[in-house]
């Protein structure tokens, strides 16, 4: 080469050098081999500076182009590869990829996978630079993926690949290849010119069409690829080791919503990993997902995804909080979400709309995302964001119809489900974003929702979503101050309580639904309990119809309750409301003033003549009442305690406490001199008790009266003066009916009547008319007896008060004198006991107030007044004993009245004798009265006039008289002495404690009531209690200390002194006072055994006031509860608890004892002891517990059932790490008491279990909030509930319990927590399920034929049983929380269930897994498979057919997964298990494997269908009813017409042939039939390559005796011979075949024989060229000869079911003869061989005919071959017949004219048969005379035309 060529030139000349060398090759690999060494350096040269150059390598390569187009020349691509990886010259890069492209298809597939790394490595390096190239590359990449076979999950192959593939040297190599395979996943193939797919842009949908190759996924276009197979390679490759789940997470979550399950499949399982592995707070992350949900803007930008992907977007945005901040986005899903038909356009066109169930589901969604925001945001962001969605949706509910949906198109259930969803999320954002949305004065929101509960018609499930969101608001109003706000809340209520719904066609309005109760329950929670019209609301609510719904009057009830309402709206920082709170300091109180205007004022209207009104009036008076007393008794420094009792405790204050009540007066007197209105209040209130009194229509209201008296006792007279005008309205409720009535409206009259200021006119004309009817007392009768009742009333209560007031008429005297006469006369003569009562009400009353005195009553009448009192008493009459208590009052200590007081107290120790403890303790206040008058605090409430009480006589010793009495009988043995004594000694240190000789006497009293507290009566030791704590307060310290030091003496056995000592061992109470089902209790024991723990002695006298709960004291409000709070006031308690914790223990579990006196008296100690119950119990929470530990396993059964149900209080809301240590040890015991002798422990022990289980749910249910808890929870709970002292206990409760938690446990748990516990869970449920199953089942099962049941039947019910229990839910569940680890070891876990489980369910369920993780774990479960099918294989031996059928169809699905090789094993063993078994049950198996292999999995199974099909052609001809029909089914199923058997000839004969050498008779049958279908299948021609296989099967199955139902096989043969050509071509097989059909006509088998005979004919038909007669007459006249012979016998039918003997044997006959007829072929006999046939068949024919056997079916057998006969007779080339043939034939013409008496179907077949003769009669002259004269005659007899037409027409045939 010149050193002076040019640098162009020399570059040319090693293009053109190359050019040569390739225009030189002449073979393919030569050029192989120059191109794997030249093109790649030719190629650079496109980098020439020279254009010439450039230009002459792209000539060059045009004609290598043309010389590569043969797919056998491989090109050098890896070299290709390399060099445009290391390239950045585009031009080259061009045409490597080009090269590349058209040679990796060419390459072996080893070559073509080692080309993956190198493309990969780079790849988005290579897209940076050029994305059309990047786009070809990838293209390419996909094409090789179709080619590689990834490597198991899990494997060291799998996690080495990523190695493998070069992955890991540059990360975002992977991440861009895991993003375009998601892209590739969310692509669909799109017309040119179309919109892109949705969730992707013009730009990647280009990159996936590599830039204008639209065809590039067409099917026919060059190079094309399958885009759904293309997916399927991917997705499977995005889940192999290649990629991290943080990689796959997206393409994941594209592939998961696929509509092609194969693809979708594989997403859902990679997603389950890939989740965890992300976080929602990426911005990154969060912000891609809202850009796929909604798309991108602008010419070039994405459109929304799918529906299926966006509802699966949103489900993952609602765990992102960061999500909640991008306020732009969320507001355009939701308003997108609502409005899917105003999608705003995207490139020029619109998205096809959202519709049908996808866009019902996508909406649900949306709403859940929008609740999820509301929930989620913050403030600040709700703030803005709130708003907008509240409009969107309301704009949303405005458009369906609002408040009423449209009607000209209703709504769909789509439609209605997303209102009510809509609804809800509004409640829910209004109540996030309150300021903006709910607070502001109009309310507007508020009124929105109040007016769609009422107005809005639809379905109910929408009334209950605006509920919710009522409910969602309600708290946003509550401790709202605003005045505005307030009153605005306020009109909006009261508006819709006066709402009314429709109720019926007429009413017009538009109110569909009452909103009464969310109207009072917002009443409560949002307006203060100062509120006015709150109260009033409450008020209106109680006033409603009798259909007012019960919550409505509940919640009522619960707002006009301070305690209640204070519990419904707890204050931030406020004092909790208990019984030591001092409710001044907790709730304030509407005030009573405006109160009272606003109920009883002049806008108030009552109408109490409506029944509904009366219990809101009583209502309103109480609260009214109530919240009046609350103040004054708060003001005089007595605070009511608010709690549940709150009246009742008011009612105990004013009735018993003497301070409280002599305070009251100046309270009142106070507020009306200075509190303006409260007068006037007053006034009103008044006005209202007095209008419920003398309201006569409703008896509800008589308590009205209770409340004026009890207010008139602290009134000055003035203040209720104007109620005296309307005085005489008493007149009416005075002389009532109703008891309660009268004595309430005449208290009032005597009040009112008795003042100065009341109508003397009324009140004289009033007293007369009571006047008139004492008189007439004797004579009344009926309602007669109240109005003199009511009458005695009034005058008492009038005289009795005006001498209290001092004011007394001039004719006082006379007055009483004559009433005082007509009381005493009925006293003494009267027998009405309403009379006597109302007698003895006024001595008591007349007395009580000085009226009768020892002045006023004579000594006689006073003898007698005492001597029916005392006589009345002893009946056990309450208001005698009073009046004799009342009436000592009035008589001194003197000589001369000290011997009737004396009488007195004598004839009130003589009612001892009375066994009602109520009536004792009415004559111990009796006894307290005689004692110290007025001084007795029996009296405190007796007085209902303010002032100093009256006089009564004055008293020295009469209390220490009964003392001394009381105390002596202390000792008596008496039982009825003791037991009154001891309750009047209690009522005398009750209302006569602070006199000085009664606190003198203490420790004598102590000493008595110490006596009685080994009593065997219960009532005795709560009464001596009761006065042992009575005695203690009332003692002075010294005191207190001595008689503890005496109590503990008596009790510890050290002093003897005091009477009655009691050890700890002593029964105090008879067996069965306190019952607890084995036996009794004794409380005091546990009292002092507690309060001997403690150590402190002092705390017994606490707690024996704690520990009486006899239900006599809570009827009494003396022996009320207010000795708690003042028992336990003292310092010393706290201080002594403070310094000695061991009371905690023991007290807090007697708190639960099973004893409800025990029980409720700890509890009342505990909450007096304890201030802080919780902070106690957590501050000795480890003595607490451990004390129970110890007793949970006492000897006592209280004492176990009690440390039950204290664990289960203990455990309940405190966080795990405070009892963790303790979990196992818990459950150990739980289930340890479980099992324990007697029942409530038993069933204390499953409660404390329940509470366990609900602990550990509730914690799983909390999610990831709870999940470290849940997590130690059941690494604890689990294996305990697996292990001997769970599960496998030998209790059967704790069994059942255990399997009742597990499944909770599953139901509950969430996937990252249960599935460490999966494997053994899943293999212990399977062995559980046969234990749920009734034992009753197994016997049934065995005598199912008894109960009319198959055992089929009862299996199938099982079944349906199993498959709806929970248990094989929660396996199900557990299944979908396996991954690779919890697989393998699940392996052993099922496979030892398989082999060991018992029990149709526990077998079943194990099937049921295998089908489960067959179909929704195939993944992880592939690799297990083969190993499953082979052990599923093995119990499909299974005895029951159930347990088979059921592995049979594991079986199939199993099959989907399993390897090719296992599927061929099981093939192969279906094929022996049919042919081998001797058992018929063996084939049903097969069957059963097979049918379900087929079915479900079809693919897999069509890929074996010429292994499997053969098998299942044979087996459907199997004699076997149930194997047959499963592989009929089978193969109806997988094969389409009859002819494609022919597709598996070969295999089906193969088998066939093998079969039919089988020693299994019913195998060789079913293969002969199975060739027989074969030949019948074929068509009308078999072709010879065909005949050839079909033979030599057919020829066996013809081989043999015979059997039933082989003349299947024999028609097969004949219709072989006829459709094919071997007996036309192959001479020697024809006479094979011809000594086969003879030798089967030659059977004796009856049954066979008539087929046999039959195929004969036909097969001598087929036969050319070949005379049979000889043969055939040979087989067949033996037996024609033996059957006409025979006679005729009965005719039997077949026991198979089959024709009859009589019909076989006709079949038979006829057969053999038409065989005979047609085998005589004229053309192939002489004249005489002809005339030796036609005679001896007419002899058998004759002899047949003539017989008896000769039946119609026979000759109409005989008369089609003889037509047959004479046609081919009519063939002979003959014109006048010769003579003997002549002669011959018109021996027929006599047997064709035989059928005159014969049915018409024979003489049909006859006439035809002489048509057929006709012709050949022509030519014979005596055949011709004879047919002539028998067609005369037949003609003549005749009688059917039908016949009579053939015969004619076989005369014109005769005459030419």
């Amino acid at each position: 080469m010149s050193s002076t060529e040019s640098p162009e030139a020399r570059e040319l000349n090693l293009v053109s050098k190359v050019e040569l060398k390739i225009a030189l090759t002449q073979n393919e690999t030569a050029l192989q081999k120059l191109l794997a060494t030249y093109l790649p350096p030719l190629l650079l040269k496109l980098e020439s500076e020279f254009g010439n150059v450039r230009n002459k390598v792209i000539s060059l390569c045009q004609h290598i182009n043309t010389r590569t187009k043969l797919p056998s020349i491989q090109l050098p691509v890896a070299a290709l590869l390399e060099q445009y990886k290391e390239q950045h010259n585009p031009l080259i890069r061009h045409f490597d990829l080009l090269y590349i492209q058209q040679g990796v298809d060419r390459l072996h597939i080893s070559d073509r996978l080692n080309l993956i790394p190198a493309i990969l490595h780079g790849l988005h390096a290579n897209y940076e630079e050029s994305a059309k190239h990047a786009a070809s590359l990838f293209n390419v990449f996909l094409r090789l993926l179709h080619s590689m076979t990834l490597p198991s999950r899990g494997t060291e192959d799998d996690l080495n690949l990523r190695n493998k593939l070069r992955l890991t040297d540059k990360d975002n190599d992977a991440t861009f290849a895991a993003e375009w395979i998601g892209k590739l996943l969310l692509y669909g193939k799109t017309q040119p010119g179309a919109t892109p797919a949705p969730g992707l842009s013009t730009d990647d949908c280009n990159f996936l069409e590599q830039f204008g190759k639209t065809d590039l996924w067409s099917p026919g276009a060059p190079r094309w690829m399958s885009l759904v197979e293309t997916k399927v390679v991917a997705a499977r490759f995005l889940a192999s080791g290649a990629f991290t789940d943080a990689e796959r997470f997206l393409p994941a979550l594209f592939a998961s919503v696929d509509p092609n399950s194969r693809i979708s499949d594989i997403g859902d399982d990679i997603l389950k990993r890939a989740t965890s592995a992300v976080s929602f707070e990426d911005p990154e992350l969060v912000k891609r997902l809202f850009s796929l949900y909604l798309g991108t803007r602008g010419t070039t930008g994405s459109l929304p995804a799918r529906p299926p992907l966006q509802i699966k977007i949103l489900a993952l945005l609602c765990r992102s909080k960061f999500a909640s901040s991008l306020i732009a986005q969320s507001t355009q899903v939701v308003r997108e979400g609502l409005a899917p038909q105003e999608t705003l356009q995207h490139n020029g066109s619109t998205p096809t709309p959202k519709k049908g169930l996808e866009a019902t589901k996508l909406r649900g969604q949306v709403f859940a995302f929008t609740s999820w925001l509301a929930r989620t945001s913050s403030p600040a962001d709700m703030a803005s964001l709130a708003p907008t969605l509240v409009a969107e949706l309301r704009k949303y509910i405005d458009d369906q119809g609002w408040p009423r949906p449209r009607t000209d198109e209703p709504l769909s259930a789509g439609e209605l489900s997303s209102r009510a969803y809509g609804y809800e999320s509004i409640g829910l954002l209004a109540a996030a974003c309150p300021v903006e949305l709910l607070l502001e004065p109009n309310l507007e929101l508020l009124r929105w929702l109040f007016t769609s509960l009422s107005e809005d018609p639809s379905c109910g499930e929408i009334s209950i979503s605006i509920e919710h969101a009522l409910a969602a608001v309600l708290g946003s109003f509550a401790g709202r101050t605003d005045a505005d706000l307030e009153t605005s809340l306020a009109s909006l209520f009261l508006h819709h309580m006066e709402l009314t719904a429709n109720t019926s066609q007429e009413d017009r309005n538009d109110i569909v639904r009452s909103t009464r109760f969310v109207a009072v329950r917002f009443a409560n929670r949002c307006l203060p309990y100062t509120s006015i019209d709150g109260r009033y609301i409450d008020v209106l609510a109680l006033c409603g119809h009798s259909g007012e719904r019960n919550e409505v009057l509940e919640e009522a009830k619960k707002g006009l309750d301070p305690y209640w309402h204070r519990v419904l709206n707890p204050q931030i920082n406020s004092p909790s409301i208990g019984i030591t709170s001092n409710p001044a300091e907790n709730i304030q109180f509407p005030a009573f003033p405006p109160l009272a205007e606003r109920l009883f004022g002049s806008k108030a209207g009552w109408d109490l003549s409506n029944a509904h009104l009366v219990r809101a009036y009583m209502t309103a008076l109480s609260f009214c009442r109530c919240t009046l007393l609350h103040q004054a008794l708060t003001f005089v420094g007595s605070p009511p305690i608010v709690d549940t009792e709150w009246e009742r405790n008011i009612d105990a204050l004013v009735a018993n406490n003497e301070d409280a009540r002599g305070k009251l007066p100046s309270f009142f007197l106070k507020q009306l001199e200075h509190v303006v209105g409260f007068s006037r209040a007053l006034q009103m209130y008044l006005q209202a008790c007095f209008r419920g009194l003398v309201d006569l229509k409703h008896g509800d209201l008589s308590r009205s009266g209770d409340y004026l008296r009890e207010l008139c006792i602290f009134l000055p007279s003035l203040a209720y003066i104007n109620i005296s005008r309307n005085i005489t309205k008493l007149q009416g409720p005075i002389l009532s009916s109703s008891k309660s009535l009268r004595e309430n409206a005449s208290n009032v009259f005597g009040l009112l009547a008795s003042s100065r200021e009341c109508p003397e006119a009324a009140v004289s004309d009033m007293l007369k008319a009571f006047d008139q009817r004492l008189q007439s007392w004797q004579q009344a009768i009926g309602s007669q007896v109240l109005q003199v009742h009511g009458a005695i009333l009034a005058k008492t209560y009038f005289l009795s008060r005006l001498v209290r007031r001092g004011n007394p008429s001039d004719n006082f005297d006379d007055v009483r004198s004559t009433f005082q006469a007509v009381c005493f006369a009925i006293l003494n003569d009267g027998r009405d006991k309403l009379l006597l009562d109302g007698v003895f009400i006024t001595v008591s009353e007349l007395a009580l107030y000085g009226v009768l005195t020892s002045t006023t009553m004579s000594a006689s009448q006073t003898q007698t007044v005492v001597q029916k009192l005392a006589e009345r008493g002893k009946e056990g009459n309450e208001k005698a004993i009073k009046a004799l208590g009342h009436l000592a009052m009035q008589w001194g200590e003197d000589d001369s009245d000290g011997c009737m007081l004396g009488c007195i107290i004598h004839h009130l120790y003589d009612l001892h004798t009375v066994r009602q403890p109520e009536v004792q303790f009415a004559i111990g206040e009796a006894l307290s009265c005689a004692a110290i008058g007025w001084d007795s605090k029996a009296l405190v409430s007796a007085l209902d006039i303010s002032g100093p009480p009256p006089k009564s006589a004055p008293r020295a010793k009469t209390l220490s008289t009964i003392l001394d009495r009381l105390l002596a009988d202390c000792r008596t043995t008496k039982p009825a002495l003791r037991q009154a004594t001891v309750i009047w000694l209690l009522c005398l240190v009750q209302f006569c404690g602070g006199h000085a000789e009664l606190q003198s006497r203490l420790r004598e009293c102590q000493v008595a009531f110490k006596g009685f507290l080994a009593d065997r009566e219960s009532l005795n030791q709560e009464s001596a209690s009761r006065g042992l704590t009575l005695v203690y307060e009332k003692g002075d310290r010294a005191l207190k200390d001595n008689l503890i030091r005496d109590l503990v003496g008596s009790f510890t056995g050290s002093r003897s002194g005091l009477a009655g000592n009691v050890s700890e061992d002593t029964e105090l109470f008879d067996v069965g006072a306190l019952p607890t089902g084995d036996g009794s209790i004794t409380t005091y024991k546990d009292i002092i055994s507690l309060a001997s723990e403690v150590g402190d002695s002092s705390l017994v006298y606490r707690f024996l006031s704690l520990a009486s709960h006899d239900a006599i004291w809570s009827s009494r409000a003396a022996f009320g509860r207010f000795g708690l709070s003042n028992i336990l006031s003292d310092a010393s308690t706290d201080g002594y608890l403070a310094q000695n914790p061991k009371l905690y223990p023991a007290l807090f579990r007697y708190r639960f004892d099973p004893n409800p006196n025990v029980r409720s008296a700890m509890n009342e100690i505990w909450t007096a002891l304890v201030k802080d119950s919780a902070a106690t119990i957590n501050t000795h929470f480890d003595s607490i517990i451990k004390d129970l530990f110890k007793s949970i396993l006492g000897k006592e059964w209280r004492t176990r059932q009690a440390s039950c149900a204290a664990i289960a209080d203990l455990v309940q809301g405190r966080p795990l790490e405070t009892y963790e240590m303790y979990l196992n040890e818990i459950w150990s015991l739980t289930f340890k008491v479980c099992d324990d002798i007697k029942e409530s422990v038993r069933n204390a022990a499953m409660a404390l279990a329940r509470v366990l289980t609900g602990i550990l749910t509730r914690a799983l249910e909390a999610g990831d909030s709870s999940a470290r808890t849940a997590d130690k929870m059941l690494k604890q709970v689990l294996p305990f509930l697996l292990s001997t002292q769970g599960l496998e206990s030998s209790a059967p409760e704790v069994q059942d319990f255990s399997r009742k938690t597990i499944l909770q446990i599953i139901k509950k748990s969430n996937g990252k927590t249960l599935r460490p516990f999966v494997p053994k869970l899943v293999g212990r449920l399977l062995a559980l399920l046969s234990s749920i199953e009734p034992e009753m089942i197994n016997y049934l099962h065995l005598n199912a034929e008894a109960f009319g049941v198959t055992k089929e039947e009862l299996d199938d019910a099982r079944l349906k049983h199993i498959r709806g229990s929970s248990m094989l839910e929660s396996i199900d569940r557990c299944l979908d929380y396996l991954d690779d680890s919890a697989m393998s070891e699940l392996q052993h876990h099922l496979e030892n269930a398989i082999k060991t489980v018992i029990g149709l369910p526990s077998k079943v369920g194990c099937t049921r897994v295998l089908v489960s993780l067959s179909t929704r774990q195939n993944f992880i479960f592939k690799s297990y498979a083969d190993q499953f099918l082979t052990l599923a294989q093995k119990q499909v031996f299974d005895r029951n057919d159930t347990i088979s059928s059921a592995y049979a169809v594991a079986c199939g699905y199993l099959a989907r997964v399993a390897s090719d090789d296992t599927l061929q094993k099981m093939i192969d063993g279906c094929r022996k298990l049919y042919s081998d078994s001797d058992e018929d049950r063996q084939r049903v198996i097969s069957g059963n494997i097979v049918y379900a292999f087929s079915k479900h999995a079809t693919d897999r199974f069509n890929s074996f269908a010429g292994e499997a099909l053969p098998l299942v052609f044979v087996a459907k001809h199997d004699q076997l009813d149930r194997a047959k029909k499963l592989f009929e089914d089978t193969w109806n199923e997988n094969v389409g017409g009859s002819r494609a058997v022919l597709l598996y000839l070969k295999e089906i004969v193969q088998l066939a042939l093998q079969y039919l050498d089988s020693t299994r008779w019913p195998v060789k049958h079913s293969s002969a039939f199975a060739i027989a279908d074969v030949v019948m299948s074929a068509g009308s021609h078999i072709s010879d390559v065909d005949a050839t296989l079909i033979w030599p099967a057919l020829e066996k199955a013809l081989a043999g005796k015979t059997w039933e139902g082989k003349e299947k096989a024999l028609k097969a043969f004949i219709q072989f011979a006829r459709n094919s050509n071997i007996l036309k071509t192959d001479r020697k097989m024809a006479e094979h075949m011809e000594m086969i059909m003879i030798r089967e006509s030659k059977r004796n088998n009856a049954a066979y024989r008539q087929h046999a005979f039959e195929c004969l004919a036909d097969f001598v038909d087929l036969l050319e060229g070949a005379d049979m007669y000889e043969q055939v007459y040979g087989v067949t006249q033996p037996t024609i000869e033996a059957l006409s012979g025979e006679a005729e016998d009965m005719d039997i039918d077949s026991s198979s079911g089959g024709p009859s003997t009589k019909t076989v044997k006709n079949l038979t006959l006829a057969n053999a003869l038409t065989a005979q007829l047609r085998s005589i072929d004229p053309n192939k006999k002489c004249l005489d061989g002809l005339l030796s046939c036609l005679t001896r068949s007419l002899k058998l024919v004759n002899k047949v005919i003539g017989s008896e056997a000769g039946s119609k079916s026979l000759r109409i057998a005989v008369y089609d071959a003889l037509i047959a006969l004479f046609q081919r007779l009519q063939k002979l080339d003959v014109e006048v017949l010769p003579r003997d043939l002549d002669d011959t034939l018109s021996e027929y013409l006599i047997l064709v004219f035989s059928a005159g008496d014969q049915v018409e179907h024979v003489r049909v077949k006859a006439a035809e048969a002489a048509m057929a003769m006709a012709p050949l009669a022509r030519g014979g002259s005596r055949l011709r005379a004879t047919f002539a004269d028998g067609l005369t005659n037949a003609r003549s007899q005749e009688r059917s035309n039908t016949v009579q037409q053939s015969l004619d027409r076989a005369r014109l045939l005769l005459e030419g």
